[in-house]
């Protein structure tokens, strides 16, 4: 697991290879990834966007820019925690991904982003 902290906005990355739906035969490795967002700041806040960055062994990269996570755009209040998992494929066993969650602090509705750490996608046959 890996975690950071911006402007007391606590995220955490936990990852998992999904053995059974990836087809590495067909170059399609599936990984889910699920991530702790917990408000460890004075303001409620809430999730407006995502921007993630997704890089392969291969040396291909992708971008993913979109409102809210998994269809939600959730609202922190102090000390709220939201959980979710949500996953990638890739051509590859191996890659890293990391991006930034834009919020909108309620109070002044100023918008700041927070760091989701680079974490990595690695198959666990890689592992042995």
């Amino acid at each position: 697991m890996v975690a950071a902290i911006t402007q007391g906005i606590y995220i955490a990355v936990e990852t998992f290879y999904q053995r059974e739906v990836s087809t590495p035969q067909h170059n399609d490795y599936v990984f889910a990834y699920r991530i702790t967002i917990r408000n460890d700041s004075p303001y409620t806040v809430q999730l407006l966007e995502r921007h993630w960055h997704i890089f392969d062994s291969c040396g291909e990269w992708r971008e993913v820019q979109g409102e809210g996570i998994v269809g939600l755009q959730p609202t922190l209040k102090p000390n709220d925690t939201h959980i979710y998992v949500s996953g990638c494929h890739l051509e590859t066993d191996l890659g890293t991904m990391h991006g930034t969650y834009t919020f909108r602090r309620i109070v002044d509705n100023h918008e700041f982003e927070a760091n989701i750490p680079r974490f990595e996608l690695v198959a666990s046959m890689r592992l042995n």
